[in-house]
């Protein structure tokens, strides 16, 4: 085998306060995120978006020391990556590509194509899949391999998703025993899953896998830790007027709160390196919540980051995709068929569930409340109340 490469895939996050209306901005230029009637309402909206979620989200990142870790954490598993694979005899070149901020996907792929990489591996670091994180992310490497001449002979495999992957399950059922262990009665802990959230169109409408994965990896996970703990799966980051999946994290834990449960560990079981939605949304938000509704004991189960059970877990992923048949980005990227959502114009719009982004979402939605308004007279202008 000639050259091996590994093209790793993420969302990405603003690096610096500075970087957050830009990283906005980029988000919401995307027509996978907004599909708009006209091409030249993007830019205009993602602009205004930016222009009005800035300060709020800079807020945000400040609570967790003003920016994203995200970047840094996904370099370094890159680099135990590499070096796990070089210990197993494989040797092979490591390539971050994020999806909105640098180092872009676009970048990864320049340089790998500058290193005359004959077989690539492309792995994205989404245990399960979603039309909204990994499907997004394998739509635009489609594009980029239909445009660019340079791309076409080189050979490739995808790796779709990956929850059932042993290693995995182990570093995180070690991830969730540490915390457990630390309490008074470790059999009385509850464990909490939460996910990120997806609109239920996705699943019901659109034949998105996730929330079949994320509960069949919940129940993986239990089988794994083998503790007779109680456990919640639940889903976060919601927002609009969508019903999303249920039941939502905020809910769970009021509700675990009324039953008694005073001592519980949140698992962040969508995510693999913190980030916002663990550092600012759990840690912050959801331990506000928990502990006004009565749970005392709120623990966090750290996400796997370089955790090496973990980065074993990549490198036997890549070993096993380098013997395996290819399996092509046009399969990867598959939708059954287009999503239905609210609004139910005769154009259609949508919404990203990656991390990173949840408090852009609102902001989303009352600029759409205010293009309705223009282009069909619709009294929908309430909604942007959502954005004060």
């Amino acid at each position: 085998m000639g050259r091996v490469g590994v093209l790793l895939l993420n969302l990405g996050g603003p690096d610096k306060l500075e970087d957050v209306g830009p990283f906005l901005y980029n988000l919401f230029s995307d027509p996978e995120i907004i599909r708009l009637p006209f091409r030249w309402l993007q830019r205009p909206l993602a602009w205004f978006i930016a222009s009005r979620r800035v300060k709020t989200s800079q807020a945000n990142y400040k609570q967790i020391g003003g920016g994203s870790p995200l970047r840094r954490i996904t370099e370094a598993q890159g680099e135990a990556l590499k070096e796990q694979l070089s210990d197993l005899g494989q040797e092979a070149n490591i390539y971050v590509g994020m999806r909105y901020w640098h180092p872009y996907t676009e970048e990864a792929i320049a340089l790998l194509t500058q290193d005359d990489i004959e077989k690539l591996v492309i792995l994205p670091l989404y245990p399960q899949f979603s039309i909204s994180t990994s499907g997004s992310s394998f739509r635009l490497l489609e594009k980029l391999w239909r445009e660019d001449p340079k791309l076409q002979p080189l050979e490739y495999t995808v790796i779709p998703s990956w929850y059932k992957q042993p290693n995995y399950l182990q570093a995180m059922a070690q991830l969730i025993a540490q915390e457990i262990d630390q309490c008074p009665h470790p059999d009385d802990v509850h464990i909490f899953f939460s996910a990120h959230g997806v609109p239920k169109s996705y699943v019901e409408e659109a034949g998105d896998p996730y929330q079949q994965e994320i509960e069949e990896c919940t129940y993986l996970i239990m089988q794994t830790l083998n503790r007779p703990n109680a456990h919640t799966l639940a889903y976060q980051s919601r927002v609009g007027p969508v019903e999303w999946l249920q039941p939502y994290t905020e809910d769970a834990l009021k509700e675990l709160g009324a039953q008694g449960v005073k001592d519980i560990v949140v698992v962040p079981i969508s995510f693999v390196s913190e980030h916002i939605e663990t550092l600012q949304e759990i840690d912050i938000e959801y331990r506000e919540i928990a502990e006004e509704a009565g749970i005392h004991n709120f623990r966090r189960a750290p996400a796997p980051n370089t955790h090496p059970v973990f980065i074993r877990a990549l490198a036997d992923l890549v070993i096993e995709a380098l013997e395996q048949p290819n399996f092509k980005l046009s399969q990867a990227a598959q939708i059954k068929k287009r999503v239905k959502m609210y609004p139910p114009e005769s154009w259609e719009w949508g919404m990203t569930t990656s991390a990173e982004v949840w408090n852009g979402r609102i902001a989303m939605l009352g600029f759409i409340a205010l293009i309705i308004e223009l282009v069909t007279g619709h009294g929908l202008l309430h909604m942007i109340g959502l954005l004060q």
